[in-house]
């Protein structure tokens, strides 16, 4: 690995231990084993450094699980896609509890700055991309307009998912079976 990978890594490690507020740059170089001065070479700045550090480690494991649900959608309608994605998704977020508070954390530092703002909302939009794509392949009977329509949806409700479970981790709000239920009293189908 290169300092910058290095980074990353320290800067993850640190975080989950620690949690965000209490990450310094000075422990997150002695993680990583490279200079203070790295993290301003590589990332310009701590908090920088930190929002890359999380998405890419939640990106990572939650895309992941979240782009396996869809594809085990394949061959099934949409709306069955979709409740097996969401019925799938509270073990995905038991199995990243930490690493979702520490976003959290950092969610709450982004909202108050321009620049970490700017950053998130170019990692967001390649996340409704991949989504879309994911959702595309599963479901090829869907114009790529939809597609990139659902794999926001997914991506929006997660989220609300996601905070839920950590605010109750044993208390499923909806289930992807209430879901399909909801959306088809929705559409009148």
């Amino acid at each position: 690995m290169g300092n910058r990978e290095d980074l990353l890594a320290g800067a993850r490690k640190v975080i989950l231990e620690r949690g965000v507020a209490k990450a310094t740059a000075r422990d997150i170089a002695a993680a990583a084993g490279v200079s203070l001065a790295a993290i301003g070479y590589h990332f310009g700045s701590k908090d920088r450094l930190v929002t890359e550090a999380l998405s890419e480690a939640l990106g990572t494991s939650i895309g992941d699980a979240m782009d396996e649900l869809i594809a085990a959608g394949a061959g099934k309608s949409p709306l069955e896609g979709l409740a097996l994605l969401w019925n799938g998704m509270p073990e995905v977020f038991a199995g990243n509890r930490e690493a979702m508070s520490a976003s959290l954390e950092n969610i709450v530092r982004i909202v108050r700055s321009d620049d970490a703002r700017a950053q998130l909302g170019d990692q967001l939009s390649g996340a409704f991309d991949d989504l879309g794509a994911h959702v595309r392949a599963a479901h090829p009977e869907l114009d790529a307009a939809q597609a990139a329509a659902i794999g926001r949806m997914y991506f929006v409700i997660a989220q609300g998912l996601g905070m839920l479970s950590l605010l109750d981790p044993n208390e499923v709000a909806l289930d992807g079976d209430q879901l399909a239920l909801a959306v088809r009293a929705l559409t009148g189908a």
